[in-house]
């Protein structure tokens, strides 16, 4: 499981962002996503379905560098 923040105080930002991989009921593999305020302590949550773990695995790498890049930390 990978867990990022974004904090900016002065603009009033304080998410979360959690992506994990994990083994379906079906065999499949699932990339899940949940992200949202963290002061609330929910959010939402997606998950995105794919047939080998490799592929999940490299969208996970992906999806992480892309958060990165918005100031994700």
């Amino acid at each position: 499981m990978i867990t990022l923040h974004r904090v900016g105080p002065d603009h009033k930002i304080h998410r979360f962002y959690h992506i994990r991989v994990e083994q379906t009921l079906f065999g499949g593999w699932a990339l899940i996503r949940e992200w949202g305020r963290i002061e609330n302590g929910s959010g939402q949550t997606l998950s995105v379905w794919f047939e080998t773990m490799e592929s999940a695995k490299t969208a996970m790498r992906k999806l992480e560098a892309a958060k990165r890049r918005r100031g994700y930390c």
